[in-house]
């Protein structure tokens, strides 16, 4: 390819709207172009890299026996219906109604549609196991689009779906998915990716993992101790807590605590620890279920593992009069004295497994000290719930090593999920098992955003001049650069040295356009392809070309009749690293 004939242009300046390096540099390379906010169109160089991206990813999955299919992106929301997510899922999903008045929406995932097309098209255990995978354009419409291809609205993603009839054959098929998933992101030369734990969310199921690819400005926060031994997202991560457990166990007492409603302040008032301190969270669901959380004072609620404890309804924060309906008073409320048929009360193991706490007494300006769990809930236990709801911070210690934990941040490259029979049962996809039993189909899912593998990529593939692309993804796999090509020894030269590089079916940026030195290394850097050839006069009245590897200061000069060969041997080793 010559430059003097491609399509796009470099920026000289940062973007100011650029808040990640891959974003800046994608838009000052000349890769993507926003069209409106989250949603952005692919210029050549891009195009290049998303498709070989997208071509690795297609080896590893049929490497696992998938077969390639291709879905709408516009479907029916009966088909969400009858899955029940049409309703469920918020705003995210796109939906609208076509000429005829139907309702329709922009698939943000594919689980419903995979199903109607194999429910049609598998019947039988003898079928079975089998996987399709799609590499397909999906839209969500994200409240908060931000670092240009990171997080975006329409996006392109490879989805796979696998069918098994029983729950070994998936957990045996879940384990090469996964396999296959560390291959591809090694091939993709990403450096720093993590398969963690993760909470399955709105996609269902109760195994799942995250990979995610280490970086500054990654959005996700996971949870490691320091050797990588324990791994997690953040929404399902726990902890070695340690509990007050050794003190005596001594009566309630009813203490005046004027003003005193936060844990800070009632902490501060009484003269201890936020430790020593439960304090109560009020949430509503969708369905006006009043959800009552009771944790120690000194830890947060973690949301998501609230939400998997009562049956994943969604959880807003409920207002004073309907914590007030349940006789309790807000900035002083406890599970003291109230009644449990008229809300979900979940106990954090924090509060379960402590001594004398300070909790509120449902009576302004007033808490009861020496509150414990085990003598002071007089209710049967299917009452109420105990489970680890608790957030985990840095410091807390690893539930496996009991050394520090420690937070990190990453961005969420693939997913993978045991969704088992989620979809299948909802949405009536049966098999007959061997003794011609009907039985709903048990399935996993297994997503990779490409868009945002190749922003990834560069974020853990940069200098301060622009990415510096790994082999595989490269858009060209060696940079030709002539300098001053009005010259006819440079002209001669580097012509032939570029046919002499596609003869040997290598792939070529060719920078014919005469610019000026300075101009021309900065849009190579931009670029970021691996290897770099600069032809020059001085170079050439020598008989020789500069060599060089995109990151490196200096480069070597070699023979123009051994060039050629240089850069192919230079450019196989490069792979044999993959």
């Amino acid at each position: 390819m010559r430059m003097s004939k491609m399509v796009g242009r470099r920026l000289k300046e940062d973007p100011k709207d650029a808040v990640t390096v891959s974003h800046k540099f994608l838009l000052r390379g000349g890769y993507i172009r926003p069209v409106s906010t989250g949603v952005f169109s692919m210029l050549p160089i891009a195009k290049r890299i998303n498709d070989k991206i997208e071509n690795i990813i297609r080896e590893e999955m049929n490497n696992i026996d998938g077969q390639e299919v291709l879905m709408p992106v516009v479907l029916p929301a009966e088909l969400w219906e009858e899955s029940g997510r049409y309703k469920s899922v918020g705003p995210e999903l796109l939906r609208f109604q076509n000429r005829n008045g139907s309702d329709m929406l922009l698939a943000m995932t594919h689980e419903e549609a995979v199903v109607h097309l194999l429910r049609s098209e598998i019947s039988s255990y003898k079928q079975l196991p089998a996987m399709v995978y799609q590499v397909q354009t999906k839209y969500r419409d994200e409240a908060r689009a931000r670092g240009g291809l990171i997080r975006v609205r329409e996006f392109t993603m490879k989805d796979a779906y696998s069918c098994h009839e029983s729950q070994e054959n998936l957990e045996e098929y879940y384990l090469q998915a996964h396999e296959a998933y560390v291959k591809i992101f090694d091939r993709l030369g990403m450096n720093n990716v993590l398969s963690i734990e993760s909470d399955a969310g709105m996609m269902g199921g109760k195994v799942s993992h995250e990979f995610m690819a280490i970086c500054d400005c990654g959005e996700d926060t996971i949870i490691t101790n320091s050797d990588y031994t324990y791994k997690a997202n953040s929404e399902v991560a726990t902890a070695n807590w340690i509990y007050n457990t050794d003190e005596e166990v001594i009566p309630l007492e009813k203490v005046h605590t004027p003003d005193a409603k936060t844990i800070e302040e009632v902490a501060d008032f009484l003269n201890i620890s936020q430790e020593h301190t439960a304090k109560a969270v009020f949430y509503v669901t969708d369905e006006e279920q009043l959800v009552l959380a009771v944790i120690r004072g000194d830890i947060e609620v973690n949301e998501a593992k609230l939400k998997n404890v009562i049956l994943n309804a969604n959880l807003n924060f409920a207002n004073d009069e309907q914590i007030r309906a349940i006789g309790c008073e807000p900035g002083y409320a406890s599970p003291l004295d109230i009644d449990f048929e008229k809300v979900t009360v979940v106990f954090d193991n924090s509060v379960a497994k402590s001594i004398n706490l300070v909790a509120g007494a449902n009576e302004a300006d007033y808490h009861y000290k020496n509150f414990n769990f085990s003598r002071d809930v007089k209710v049967d236990t299917d009452k109420y719930i105990v489970a680890d709801i608790a957030t985990v911070r840095e410091g807390d210690l690893c539930p496996i090593t009991n050394t520090p934990l420690q937070i990190t941040r990453g961005i969420e490259v693939g997913n993978i999920f045991q969704l088992g029979t989620k979809y299948s049962e909802a949405m009536n996809f049966n098999i007959l098992d061997n003794n011609g039993k009907a039985k709903p189909v048990i399935m996993g899912c297994y997503g990779i955003g490409v868009g945002r593998a190749m922003a990834s990529i560069i974020e853990q593939n940069n200098d301060n001049y622009g990415p510096i692309w790994p082999i595989t993804v490269a858009p060209w796999e060696v940079h030709l650069c002539a300098l001053n090509p009005k010259k006819a020894e440079v002209k001669e030269a580097s012509e032939s040295l570029y046919n002499q590089l596609q003869e040997l079916d290598l792939e070529v940026l060719f920078d014919d356009r005469g610019e000026k030195p300075g101009f021309m290394f900065n849009d190579a850097d931009l670029i970021g392809i691996p290897f770099r050839v600069v032809v020059s006069p001085k170079s050439i009245a020598n008989n020789s070309v500069e060599f060089k590897r995109r990151g490196e200061k200096n480069g070597d000069l070699v023979p123009v009749e051994q060039i050629a060969q240089k850069v192919a041997e230079a450019i196989k080793a490069e792979y044999a690293k993959f």
